[in-house]
Parts: structure tokens; sequence; C-alpha cells
């Protein structure tokens, strides 16, 4: 069942603003590869052999679900701008965006991403994760008060696959930033995600339209959008926005 949500009701499921970041020491288990993530063959591109999985279908992604996952759609101008897989209390946010043929943009997100870090007065540090290179960061979250306090750094990580003529991009937040047996299945999410680029010609760097199911748009009043092509869509890189929601867990 899909309802609207702000994002600011779930912490996980945030990209803060304004966001000031330190890294301190890392923590045990942060990052590390274990066997069930060891060699993943995901994230996947719609024309290849996709192993067969539950998934819900957003246009450019398709999205697994299952058991103990809560799907959310962040709106951003009554768009939809990313999708977070919740798992418990922690988060995996998702954006696919076209890219060259040459791939490569995730090498350039990563340096932008870190430099953007460094200027709100925080840092970073990459790591070998289970997809490749990743960023690991502490951020000071969007609302920033915490439990009758105010401050408090969280821990991120991001990740980047570059696909066919795609790049995806991963944020997760929550105890599965730091603790590998929280990050596991979301870990394995990201691996299942399939990225569905299209023909249509869309310049490099743009978000690929994300597109709500019509069992969404239903429950929300609205009509399903005819058949057609994708508009461009043309919002940021970067990874401190947050917007509305929409739910639905299964």
């Amino acid at each position: 069942m899909f309802r609207r949500r702000r994002a600011d009701s779930d912490r996980s499921g945030h990209q803060p603003d304004g966001t000031e970041a330190s890294l301190g020491e890392p923590e045990p288990g942060a990052g590390e590869t274990g066997p069930e993530t060891a060699g993943v063959a995901g994230p996947w591109d719609a024309g290849e052999d996709v192993p067969s999985q539950e998934r819900i279908d957003f246009g450019s992604l398709l999205v697994p679900s299952g058991e103990g996952l809560e799907v959310q759609v962040s709106v951003v101008e009554n768009q939809p701008a990313w999708i977070t897989v919740m798992h418990g209390k922690s988060g995996l946010q998702l954006q696919a965006f076209a890219a060259t043929k040459s791939g490569g943009l995730w090498d350039e997100v990563r340096h932008e991403i870190a430099a953007e870090v460094a200027r709100s007065g925080g840092q970073s540090t990459e790591a070998d994760g289970p997809f490749g290179v990743e960023l690991r960061a502490r951020i000071t979250p969007a609302d920033p008060v915490q439990s009758g306090r105010r401050g408090g750094l969280e821990p991120v990580r991001f990740l980047g696959v570059d696909g066919p003529r795609w790049f995806l991009r991963g944020l997760i937040s929550g105890p599965a930033a730091t603790h590998e047996n929280l990050a596991k299945p979301l870990e394995r999410a990201f691996a299942a995600v399939v990225v569905v680029r299209g023909d249509h010609p869309v310049p490099p760097r743009e978000l690929l339209e994300i597109r709500l199911p019509d069992e969404a748009l239903q429950a929300l009043g609205q009509e399903p959008p005819e058949p057609g092509e994708p508009g461009e869509r043309r919002l940021p890189l970067g990874p401190f926005e947050r917007g509305p929601e929409i739910t639905e867990t299964r």
C-alpha cells in the first residue's frame, strides 16, 4: 500500500542539505566485504540476462522488494526524484543517471561529492567495497535534533556503478553504514537493481525518469500517464537534497 510521507519523518531516507561532515576512526565492520556480497554480478542492465526476483517497476529502475523491505519514493517539485529501500532503521537511496558510452562517471561524481563534503567543513575517505571503490563520510543529518539533543554526526556510504550509458548511485545511511551484518540486505538490494536506460537521448548526468507504478498513482487519486517518450529531468547529482515520500511496505 502506498501513502504520502514527509522525508523528514524518517531520517534514514533523506539526503541532507547544508551538510557538514567529520570522519572519525572507522567503526567495526564498516564496508567490509563478506561472502554474501563478494563477487556480486549486479546491478544489472535491462538488456542483460537478469536473475528473476520480485521487483517494483519505477520506469528507469526496477527495484527489488520482499519481506522486511520498505520502498519509498521521494518527490521534489511534484516529480519523483529518488527511491529509498528501507530495512529496519537503515536506508539505501537510489538514483540512476544518463552517462556516455565511455563510462567513468562514478570517478568524477565521487570526487565531486568528496569536494562538496570538504567545502562544508567535513571529511571523507575512499575505501574498497563489494561494488568497487566507495566513499565513506560522516555528515550532519538534515534534522540536527536527535533524542532531545542537538548535533551528532551520521555515517554514510556512497556507492556507485557505471553501466552501459547509465550510472547508478546508492547511499547507505543509518546503522548499516557502519555495521557489516546490517548492510548485507541493502547491499543485496543494490546488487539486484535493474537499470532501464532506454534508447531515447538523454544528456549525460541527467536523472533518468522515475515513474510511479499505476497502483501508486491510483492510490493518490492520479491517472497513470499516457505512454510516450520520457522527459528530461534536470535534477542535480549532488547528494544533499530531500523531499516528501510515497511508501510501499512489503
